[in-house]
């Protein structure tokens, strides 16, 4: 890695920092008799570097500019979190066991996403391991963590995080990770992780004091300047974040990457930077494995998710699919306002586009973005392109009190959405807790210094001054202060209600659809096909979907999503029954009514002759 620190084959460190904008750089190493200095040496094109032997793994150091003591921004560990020194790591030191493990084929993928600081009562990458077992009992095939590079203060969601190579200390050191990755693997669970490449936390980033060429000014975006991925000297910014890729993938054997928010991004090269990542993982990445690169892309940008005529993946493997959560929600709760304003005129037909097209949104206008073009043809693509979901960090924590769907919807208007993603081709995502209707609501919370902390409350407030509900000043210091240790304490999950009713109904009904995927969706998804899939509409509130699966089967679904029964011509049920929300509702198969949320599986196997 040509960013940081190495300890090199003969024992040696060697030490490099990127700062075009510093005259002098030296390096300032933490020893118990206090501060060494070491005068760097000025290389070309900015870079500062440095090999001695007087350095060793655990030893603590700190770049000096000027007076200023800065952090490696490629740091691998900060053990006294952002704005204190780095720790020398020896990647070698840890001592795997997964030299079998190539991963799995992503159509084998069921997600589920936590927070490894709320995910148990430690908080911690060892408590997580402690549950593995749990999850592949729950039927689960890849736990996808939260970002946890490393962020400033004790609490945050990870996405303010400003040294993204550096597992955060809250969560434990970096063999503890790897421990945990470790683990999965010899339990047959990947491992993926968010990453954010859009933009830098606000607090610890002391980039902008040497290095103010990572950043370009031209674009404006919620966090302020945007990164530099297509100014002048962006090869070297573009190269650090694709070693970083490069570092979770190799170093620390992750099996997939969930790219955050990456209509964030600013760049017009001819080939951006999403499409050279993907280029370099290719060639850098053991074509055995199976490695999977997964975005979350508001602009619905199908050209990212194109297949060859093999049908193998190009570039990125799948895309997290806002519109059907987006339907799902709007139909199963009524709400209508913010985005789910795009879905309230026609839910079902939208429902039903995402779940034989990928996206509802194709080029159509949104009227949330006032009514300008939104996304691309998806059509043409398998749906396994296409990642489901009811719940996720962003979907539960970004409304004003972190209510989880539960909460929010009947209890049978959530069976049956969830009936629906769990059998459906496309890779379902689980949000840590729903399995079991969790209690605990997922707030937003982070642990910024005085200085940025009252700014961040009056900011989250400010933001939902728009709704109804939050016009009233006094209404909105309801909402939780997300710096407030409460804030955090009241998302952390209680694992006892999983064992009690009604939960523990909840938790075995994921785990009887699960375990029907497993078993009958899985093997038939291989070779899945675009255009390969149609819907109709029975009613407003009710659809049938046909799906050809890549062994040439028949997949059938058919749904009533309203709260009144509903009387058809064709319910047929075709083929061998695979799940019904409602005992003996397909007992005959030629059905005048389904009853209010109800949903029917069936499956037409290929015949030979």
């Amino acid at each position: 890695m040509p960013f940081g620190a190495e300890i090199l084959t003969d024992g040696r460190a060697r030490f490099r920092l990127w700062a075009p904008a510093a005259r002098q750089i030296v390096l300032s190493l933490e020893q118990k008799r206090g501060e060494v200095l070491i005068p760097m040496e000025h290389e070309e094109e900015g870079w500062f570097g440095l090999t001695t032997d007087r350095v060793g793994p655990g030893s603590h150091y700190r770049f000096s500019v000027g007076d200023l003591r800065v952090p490696d921004p490629a740091s691998r560990y900060q053990p006294q979190d952002v704005h204190g020194p780095s720790e020398v790591i020896d990647p070698s030191a840890f001592n795997w066991s997964d030299g079998h493990w190539q991963g799995r084929p992503w159509e084998e993928a069921v997600l589920y996403e936590l927070h490894v600081g709320t995910f148990t009562p430690e908080g911690t990458f060892t408590g997580v391991k402690q549950h593995l077992d749990y999850l592949v009992d729950l039927g689960v095939t890849a736990i996808q963590l939260m970002p946890v590079a490393d962020f400033p203060g004790k609490r945050n969601w990870g996405y303010d995080g400003v040294l993204p190579f550096a597992p955060d200390s809250q969560y434990g050191r970096p063999e503890e990770l790897k421990s945990l990755i470790d683990t999965a693997h010899a339990k047959g669970l990947m491992v993926f992780l968010d990453v954010v490449y859009n933009h830098f936390g606000p607090e610890g980033n002391y980039l902008h004091c040497y290095s103010p060429q990572f950043f370009n000014d031209r674009y404006s975006t919620p966090w302020g300047a945007a990164i530099n991925f297509d100014g002048p000297h962006c090869h070297t910014v573009r190269d650090f974040f694709i070693q970083n890729v490069l570092y979770w993938l190799n170093e620390y054997h992750i099996d997939g990457l969930r790219l955050d928010a990456v209509h964030a991004i600013c760049d017009d090269s001819d080939l951006d930077i999403l499409m050279e990542l993907a280029q370099r993982v290719s060639s850098r990445i053991d074509p055995k494995r199976h490695v999977h690169l997964v975005l979350e892309n508001d602009d619905n940008a199908a050209r990212y998710l194109v297949r060859d005529k093999h049908n193998r993946p190009c570039i990125y493997v799948a895309q997290w699919n806002d519109d059907m959560h987006h339907a799902l929600h709007v139909l199963a709760t009524g709400e209508e306002g913010g985005y789910y304003r795009d879905y309230t005129d026609k839910p079902v037909t939208h429902l039903a586009r995402t779940l034989a097209e990928g996206f509802a949104y194709q080029g159509d206008p949104s009227p949330y973005r006032g009514n300008k073009p939104r996304g691309e043809p998806s059509a043409q693509l398998p749906l396994t392109a296409f990642v489901s979901f009811l719940q996720n960090h962003d979907q539960v924590g970004n409304r004003a009190f972190g209510e989880r769907i539960t909460e929010l919807a009947p209890p049978e208007a959530v069976k049956a959405a969830m009936a629906i993603i769990l059998l459906a081709p496309s890779p379902p995502l689980l949000f840590m807790g729903e399995e079991w209707a969790a209690r605990q609501a997922f707030l937003f919370f982070c642990n910024f210094g005085p200085e940025l902390a009252p700014s961040v409350r009056d900011g989250r407030r400010r933001e939902f001054a728009g709704f109804r509900q939050f016009r009233d000043p006094k209404s909105r210091e309801r909402i939780p202060d997300p710096n407030s240790r409460g804030t955090f304490a009241n998302s952390v999950l209680n694992w006892e209600d999983a064992e009690v009713s009604p939960h523990r109904e909840q938790l075995d009904f994921y785990r009887t659809l699960l375990g029907i995927r497993a078993r009958e969706i899985f093997p038939r998804l291989k070779n899945l096909q675009g255009n390969a899939s149609r819907y109709e509409l029975l009613s407003e509130r009710a659809i049938k979907v046909h799906w050809r699966l890549g062994d040439g089967s028949h997949l059938h679904l058919v749904a009533n999503l309203g709260s009144q029964r509903l009387a058809h011509r064709d319910l047929a049920i075709r083929g061998n029954l695979l799940y019904e929300t409602y005992k003996d509702l397909a007992k005959n198969k030629r059905q005048a009514a389904l009853p209010p949320w109800s949903v029917v599986w069936s499956l037409e196997p290929l015949t030979t002759t």
